[in-house]
Parts: structure tokens; sequence; C-alpha cells
């Protein structure tokens, strides 16, 4: 009988625990959002993207480090996708972009690993109080970390729109959980990666289905680093088959992954590093 009563008072708190999780972080919710998304939708203003953290250079008074962020201007919010891994980096390129960080409205994280999140402890001190958009599978300790720094964590499962023209991916399920972000635009869809951790093919072709267009554009670290010439000849004739004409490949992606995907989309090939922008219309 005392077994069963701990039993029971352990179940308890687990079920509190669970209803104040849900009550604490919302989720990120709006049904219907993907019908806005048809052939002839789109932006029909530039949006830029700046790259602030990256393990290759563009800018040379910038500092590459391992790691990966992004500023997305020009849509209803400017978003801040990842922060890279050392405050102390991130804070000085972010400066040197000349980006204003009161200019950002949101928050987004691709995946909880260290390259893409470390850098938050700077931005934290330029800025707070702004939604941070988070896959749910993401750590109970990090999220709160994000609310104790003055966030307003979102949690994401399903794809979503963000802002007019951006979505989410929704969380991808795999044994490192990922979200991408998805600009659409009149040419295609053009997809943001963090690390592709889930497989990048596999990505595109989830995203392809879930919004029914043609995906125009990829960029970010696809993670290949590891895959043989023969391997990555088919990623490339799949990523093709999906549409893809643009395509910018960095981070995690691997040297010589780099410079098949280089070779292989020639002058719709656009390199990133740190400093680089890339506009979309």
């Amino acid at each position: 009988m005392k077994t069963l009563r701990i039993l029971l008072v352990f179940s308890m708190i687990l079920a509190t625990q669970a209803q104040l999780y849900g009550q604490e972080y919302p989720y990120l919710s709006n049904p219907g959002d993907l019908t806005g998304v048809t052939q002839e939708s789109g932006i029909t203003v530039p949006v830029t993207v700046t790259v602030v953290y990256d393990n290759y250079i563009h800018t040379p008074e910038m500092k590459p480090d391992w790691g990966y962020s992004i500023v997305i201007e020009g849509l209803e919010k400017t978003v801040l996708f990842d922060a890279g891994t050392k405050p102390d980096i991130f804070k000085s390129n972010f400066e040197k972009t000349g980006l204003n960080a009161s200019s950002i409205d949101l928050l987004v994280f691709s995946h909880q690993h260290y390259d893409h999140v470390g850098g938050i402890e700077a931005f934290a001190k330029m800025k707070t109080g702004i939604p941070v958009i988070i896959p749910h599978s993401f750590t109970h300790s990090f999220i709160k970390s994000m609310a104790d720094d003055g966030f307003q964590p979102v949690l994401a499962r399903d794809a979503t729109m963000i802002c007019r023209n951006l979505y989410t991916s929704g969380e991808f399920d795999f044994q490192i959980p990922e979200q991408c972000l998805i600009l659409d635009t009149k040419d295609g869809l053009v997809v943001m990666t963090g690390c592709s951790h889930p497989g990048i093919v596999r990505m595109l072709k989830e995203i392809r289905r879930i919004f029914n267009k043609d995906i125009a554009a990829v960029f970010g670290g696809f993670h290949l680093m590891n895959k043989s010439k023969q391997e990555m000849e088919e990623i490339i004739r799949e990523m093709k088959a999906l549409g893809v004409v643009k395509c910018g490949a960095t981070h995690c992606t691997g040297d010589q992954q780099i410079k098949m995907f280089s070779e292989a989309f020639g002058d719709n090939y656009f390199r990133l590093g740190v400093g680089n922008t890339i506009v979309f219309q």
C-alpha cells in the first residue's frame, strides 16, 4: 500500500509538471496558415539575409568560427535564426554587419547544438522581451533558460506561419530534433537550414509535400561531411529533381561537398560566409 501511495504521488507530480509545462510555454499554432501558399503567392519586396556567424569568411574584418547564424530582413518581422557558438564572436560580428539589435522582432532556433545556440548570451545583452520559436523537443532546462533570460518561448511542432511569407517547417522527428525556415517567393520556396541533421533531401521532400509548392532555393548547413562522391551525386540529383534551382552550402556541409555543390549549380550557386548578404525577390 505504501508503494502504491508513492507511485500515485509521483504520477501526480509528473502530471502537474506536464500541465505547467504546457501552460508556461505555448505552442505556435495557426490552423489553416498553409492555405496562403499557392503557386502565385510570395514576397513582393526584396528580402535580405545577412550571415552573422559561419566557419567561412566573406568580409575580412569579421571573424569566422564553427557555427551558424543569419538575420532575415524585409518581412513583417526581422528574424534572427540561430546564434552561433561563442558570445564574443557573435557580438563582434553582429556589430560589424551594421545590424541593429533593436530591430530584431523574433528569434528562431533550428536545433539545440552549441554551435547554433551558444552565442545567445551575447544577444540577450542586446535585446530581450521578444518571442523565441523553439522545436518542442528541446530540453525543458534550455527552454526555461530562455524564459529566465527575458525571452518568450513559443514551441514549434507543426509547419506554421511565423509572419506573412515566412514559415517554420515544424520539427522534424529525428534523434536530433530540428526545424528550418521557409520563405515563400513567386519563384518557389526558399528553404533556410541550420544543420539538416534529419537529412537535407528528406527535409526538402517533406517540405515540398506539406507546402505543395516547388523549392526554388535552399541554403545553410547540410551536414554532409562524411558523404562520398557517389552519395553526393545522388543528393544533388534528388535536390534538382525537387526543383531546386539555386543553392548555397556552408557550415557543416564539408569542404569537398561544398565544392561539388558549387560545380553542380554553377552560376546558381551562391557562397555564404560571415558578412555576406543574399537578396531574394
